[in-house]
């Protein structure tokens, strides 16, 4: 028969195991539970992430929108704002209240926006060129159809370089340009 100490040492390790099972059974069953918890926490994370992509998507979309509307706006009004001093400034020069000789002033203002021709632009090399070619030529000896393709030059100036006050000086000269042909073209009874 086993001693008492021996009784003892063994029931005493299986009071100790069956404490240690059950604690790691109550330690197994809480990290599950953890388990459980951050896979609900991840699940909740990757729905907080998804509505935000789509948030970003409605966001960019409807910024992407208002650019557009504001890029259009801004374009009409430029292109209104030009065709309003193109205009104009034909009128001044058909009616004579602008005389020729001022063009000059106009004419070396406008020469400044050659300096843009080595940046990148919407002209080529030879609209660069011609546009000097327009620019060096007196005034009284340009024709009227020269005066056009000089002003669709300026034209296209402005639509790069509406920043620049010289791009609206070319403008303004060529409109001059077309104005004193016109009417150099009416007086002679060409129409």
């Amino acid at each position: 028969m086993p001693d008492v100490a021996t009784i003892y040492v063994i029931g005493l390790s299986l009071t100790i195991i069956g404490m240690l099972g059950g604690g790691l059974f109550w330690l197994g069953g809480e990290f599950r539970e953890i388990r459980m918890r951050f896979k609900e926490i991840d699940e909740r994370f990757r729905e907080i992430d998804r509505r935000f992509d789509e948030l970003r998507g409605y966001v960019d979309g409807r910024f992407n929108e208002l650019k557009g509307y504001i890029d259009s706006r801004v374009n009409r009004l430029s292109e209104a704002f030009s065709s309003y001093q193109e205009f104009f400034i034909e009128l001044l020069m058909t009616e004579g209240v602008i005389k020729p000789e001022r063009a000059v002033i106009a004419k070396n203002e406008a020469r400044r926006i050659m300096r843009l021709a080595t940046s990148i632009n919407p002209l080529t090399k030879e609209e660069w060129k011609r546009l000097g070619e327009l620019l060096d030529k007196d005034p009284n000896d340009l024709t009227y159809e020269e005066a056009l393709e000089l002003r669709e030059l300026a034209r296209k100036v402005i639509r790069e370089y509406m920043d620049y006050a010289e791009a609206w000086k070319l403008l303004m000269y060529a409109s001059m340009m077309v104005g004193l042909t016109k009417k150099k073209r009416e007086e002679q009874g060409g129409g």
